[in-house]
C-alpha cells in the first residue's frame, strides 16, 4: 500500500512537471520580466452574457480596415487591390465596389491600409485613406500616403483624390508601413507609421526629422496641428506628436479622449501603449521582445530613464491589428478594448481599468481567420474583418 502512494505521487509529480515545462514553453517568446505587476499576461476571462456570431458576407477578399459610414453602412478597404467596399447591412451580401484610387503598390505588406470617414462626412462626404505609394525607381521603393477624397453620392468611387501626406525616407522592405487613422474630437487627424523594418531604418523611429516610426497629428489637409509637442524644437517635424515605435497597426480613443495605440513588436514584445504628447515609446532602445532568430535587440534591456514603459505587452505575440472600444449593446463588454490577432486568430478583448489591463478573453478562435480591424456599428452591433473576406456580426442573443 505505502508503495502504492509513493509511486502515484511520483506519477502525479511528473506530469505537474511536464504540464508546467509544456506551459512555459507554449506561453513564453522570452524571458524578460515585466516592469510591473499585471503587464503582461492579464487575467483570462469570459464573456457572460449570451451572444451571437454571424458570418454576413464572404465577398470581401482580404479585409484590412473597416470603419463607419451614415444610414447603416461600412465601408471596408481590400488590402489586395486598389479598391474599397460599401456595405449596406440591411443587404450585406452584395458589397458595392468603390474605385478611383491612386496607383498602389501591392507588396508583402504593403497594398490598400486604413480608411476612416471625415467627422463631417454627411456634409462633405470626404474620406481619408492609406496605402502603399510606388516610386516606380531602380531599388522598387515605395513609401506610405495618406489620401483623400470625395465619395460619390453613388458610392462608386472617389472624385478630387487629393495626397495630403507621404512618408520618408522611403525604403523598398515591403514591411512595416503601419498603420492607422483617428480623428480626436477636435476634428484633427492622427496617424501612425511604422518603421520599416530594415536594421538600418529602426533608427528612424527615434529620429525627429522623419516621420517614420511615429504618430503624427495633422489637420485635414495634412498640415501640423496647432500646439504639437515639438512644434519649436529645432530640426524636428512639427507634425509629430509620439515617437519610439516600431509597426503600429492600431489607433483608438477611448470614451475619456485618452489616445490608445497596439503595436507590433518583435517575437514576445506586442505593446499596448497610452499615447502622450511628445514620449518616447523606445523603439529599438528597450524592449520586451527579441528578433525572430532569437537573437537580442539591442542592448537587451526593457527600462531606460526617459523612455515610456507599455501599459501592457503580450508574451507570446498576437501579432495585434486594428482597435476599437466598444460602446455597443453588450453591457458587459461597455468601454472594452477590442483588437484583432493575425498570429493568433483571434478577436481579443481587454478589460481596462484605472489605465491598467486587468483582463484578457480571446473570441472567434473557431473560425481560424486572421482578424484585422473591427467598428462597433451604428446598430450597436460589433463588425469584424480580417484575411477570409468574412464580416462577422456580433451581437446580443
Amino acid at each position: 500500500m505505502k508503495k502504492t502512494i509513493l509511486l502515484a505521487s511520483a506519477l502525479v509529480f511528473l506530469i505537474s512537471c511536464k504540464n508546467e515545462s509544456t506551459e512555459q514553453k507554449v506561453i513564453e517568446n522570452t524571458h524578460y520580466q515585466p516592469a510591473f505587476p499585471g503587464q503582461t499576461r492579464a487575467e483570462i476571462v469570459t464573456t457572460q452574457t449570451p451572444y451571437a456570431v454571424d458570418i454576413i458576407t464572404k465577398n470581401l477578399g482580404l479585409a484590412w480596415a473597416v470603419t463607419n459610414l451614415p444610414n447603416n453602412k461600412l465601408l471596408i478597404t481590400n488590402k489586395e487591390k486598389a479598391e474599397m467596399f460599401v456595405v449596406d447591412l440591411a443587404n450585406p451580401d452584395n458589397p458595392k465596389k468603390v474605385t478611383g484610387f491612386p496607383e498602389i503598390n501591392l507588396t508583402t505588406q504593403g497594398g490598400m491600409l486604413d480608411v476612416i470617414a471625415d467627422p463631417d462626412f454627411e456634409n462633405n462626404r470626404i474620406i481619408y485613406w492609406t496605402y502603399a505609394e510606388p516610386l516606380h525607381d531602380e531599388e522598387n521603393n515605395d513609401r506610405t500616403a495618406v489620401a483623400k477624397g470625395k465619395l460619390a453620392v453613388d458610392e462608386s468611387q472617389v472624385e478630387n483624390v487629393e495626397v495630403i501626406y507621404r512618408t520618408f525616407p522611403v525604403s523598398n522592405s515591403g514591411l512595416h508601413y503601419g498603420n492607422r487613422l483617428a480623428f480626436d474630437k477636435d476634428g484633427y487627424l492622427f496617424v501612425s507609421f511604422g518603421e520599416r523594418s530594415n536594421a538600418d531604418m529602426r533608427k528612424f523611429s527615434q529620429d525627429l526629422s522623419s516621420p517614420l516610426g511615429k504618430v503624427l497629428r495633422l489637420t485635414k489637409d495634412g498640415k501640423a496641428a496647432p500646439g504639437n509637442p515639438f512644434a519649436n524644437t529645432p530640426n524636428a517635424l512639427p507634425e509629430i506628436y509620439s515617437l519610439g515605435h516600431r509597426n503600429p497597426q492600431s489607433l483608438a480613443f477611448d470614451a475619456k479622449g485618452q489616445l490608445w495605440e497596439i503595436e507590433h513588436g518583435p517575437q514576445g514584445g506586442d505593446e499596448l501603449n497610452l499615447i502622450k504628447p511628445g514620449t518616447n515609446y523606445g523603439w529599438p532602445i528597450i524592449t520586451y521582445g527579441v528578433e525572430y532568430s532569437d537573437e537580442i535587440i539591442g542592448d537587451a534591456i526593457t527600462q531606460q530613464e526617459g523612455l515610456e514603459q507599455p501599459v501592457y505587452y503580450w508574451d507570446p505575440v498576437i501579432a495585434p491589428s486594428g482597435a476599437e472600444f466598444y460602446n455597443g449593446n453588450i453591457e458587459e463588454w461597455q468601454g472594452n478594448l477590442f483588437v484583432g490577432g493575425l498570429k493568433t486568430q483571434l478577436l481579443g478583448r481587454l478589460i481596462i481599468k484605472d489605465n491598467k489591463v486587468v483582463g484578457e478573453e480571446h473570441l472567434l478562435k473557431d473560425q481560424n481567420d486572421r482578424i484585422r480591424d473591427m467598428v462597433t456599428g451604428a446598430d450597436g452591433n460589433l463588425y469584424v474583418v480580417g484575411d477570409q473576406g468574412k464580416l462577422y456580426r456580433i451581437s446580443k442573443k
